[in-house]
């Protein structure tokens, strides 16, 4: 009988060494390698004689393949369905992560008990009891009668659940609790983990199933475990907030089914995770009256434009090396951006403390941000409000030029829907006719904007 051999599985990107190193040899991580045993190979090669590559099995012209939408049904949750891009797929593997207690279990709870009366569900829990589940739906005021639980983490006991079940969707939490019994790691291992997930991907394929794995994640705020589990599956959503907030952000960073980067956003009270329909709302603060170093931008997260506020700080440092600080920004861009305002805008804050804060927790990322973040910075310099009903948008160069960014219409239309009357874009963003009554100021050089603003 063949002897089971060892080997070492890097945590980070799924590859296999069979001596343990320091380093991983394929991605270079430091101590990421994990002792795992391997089952002996069972060979499965093609008859004597015959070549493996004979025949055309499985091969198919792209022409003669449907290329017809992928059907989809809601999970009741609008916020959840515009992040997923357009609701749940027969056969789609959805991944949620997050910190502990920020809300998965009860938006997946929600989510399987709001499903359409034609799509029955299947709840399995390897981390709570289900009483603990029962005195949650309670609590949330869900129909207990729908709800089908298990509490189980052998993912072959799983599967055979299931597959008598016949469930439309299913929900597994969390992928760290579940084991298999052919492996003798720990649950949470990297070869539990990968070998898990495979087995529920493959059943959650074959049998037409939506999947929901719930996923733990490291204090660096990735997901635990391998980094191949988040190719395995099509859709990765993190669960995000700020401590002491009450407002969840869930946010795809992946998605073969929409489009990713897509936002979502959820308020957690006593009843549960409450949807906010109107996001651009609860990300601006309006002030009794216009305080310097505060302006309104334009961004956009996926498919949708955000009126977000942004809140600059310049005061004299008391350091040899001042500091730039920023939340929710790149540290790095500012720099660059403080360095075109020296240079173009004939405004130096080299010996200032400089601190930018995105409000809301919402994280921005793209260029648009540029001509707002500045703005923010001159208005705290100058000590001058920014008009309150002023937004601004637009990405600025090394040469002091201001740049167009996508979408400029959408975002003028979501500003003039909020009651601003003036907006600040760059020239070839400025439309024909402005929307509302709003009034679009045009601009193509960083002092253009400085002087209409100061």
């Amino acid at each position: 009988m063949a002897r089971a051999r060892t080997a070492f599985v890097c945590r980070d990107c799924g590859g296999t060494t069979p001596k343990w190193a320091g380093q991983c040899p394929d991605c270079g991580a430091w101590n990421s390698l994990e002792e795992m045993r391997q089952a002996p190979a069972v060979s499965t090669g093609p008859a004597r004689g015959r070549s493996q590559y004979a025949g055309d099995a499985g091969i198919a012209k792209l022409s003669e393949i449907s290329g017809a939408e992928e059907a989809r049904f809601s999970t009741g949750i609008g916020e959840l369905d515009r992040v997923l891009g357009g609701g749940l797929v027969n056969g789609g593997v959805v991944l949620l992560g997050g910190d502990p207690g920020i809300g998965k279990s009860t938006l997946l709870l929600e989510a399987v008990a709001r499903l359409p009366a034609d799509a029955e569900a299947l709840y399995v829990t390897g981390e709570e009891s289900l009483r603990q589940v029962a005195l949650r739906a309670g609590r949330l005021g869900l129909d207990r009668e729908r709800l089908r639980v298990m509490a189980e983490t052998s993912v072959e006991s799983i599967l055979h659940a299931a597959q008598g079940a016949a469930p439309a969707v299913m929900v597994v939490d969390s992928i760290q609790t579940v084991f298999s019994e052919a492996l003798g790691s720990a649950p949470g291992s990297v070869a539990q983990v990968r070998d898990c997930a495979a087995q529920l991907v493959r059943y959650a394929k074959s049998a037409g199933v939506a999947l929901f794995l719930v996923g733990h994640v490291t204090k660096e705020g990735q997901l635990a475990g391998p980094r191949v589990l988040e190719h395995m599956v099509d859709t990765v959503l993190y669960f995000e907030s700020d401590s002491g907030s009450r407002f969840r952000l869930l946010r795809a960073v992946k998605n073969r089914f929409g489009a990713a980067n897509e936002l979502g956003v959820f308020a957690m009270d006593e009843s549960g995770l409450r949807e906010v329909k109107n996001p651009s709302a609860i990300f601006l603060s309006r002030h009794e009256a216009p305080v310097a170093g505060s302006g309104i931008m334009v961004t956009r997260e996926g498919t949708r434009p955000l009126l977000v506020e942004v809140q600059a700080l310049v005061a004299d440092s008391p350091l040899s090396q001042p500091r730039r600080v920023t939340v929710g920004l790149d540290g790095n861009r500012l720099a660059m951006l403080l360095a075109v305002m020296h240079r173009h805008g004939g405004i130096a804050a080299f010996g200032d403390d400089v601190f930018v804060n995105v409000v809301g927790g919402v994280r921005v990322t793209e260029t648009a941000s540029d001509l707002p973040v500045l703005m923010s910075v001159i208005s705290s310099f100058k000590d001058r409000p920014i008009p309150h009903d002023t937004v601004m948008f637009g990405e600025i160069g090394l040469a002091g030029e201001i740049r167009a960014v996508p979408h400029g219409e959408e975002r003028i239309q979501e500003a003039a829907k909020h009651g601003f009357r003036r907006a600040l874009v760059p020239r070839k963003n400025a439309p024909r006719k402005a929307p509302g009554e709003i009034d679009v100021v045009p601009l193509e050089r960083l002092d253009q904007a400085v002087d209409a603003l100061f």
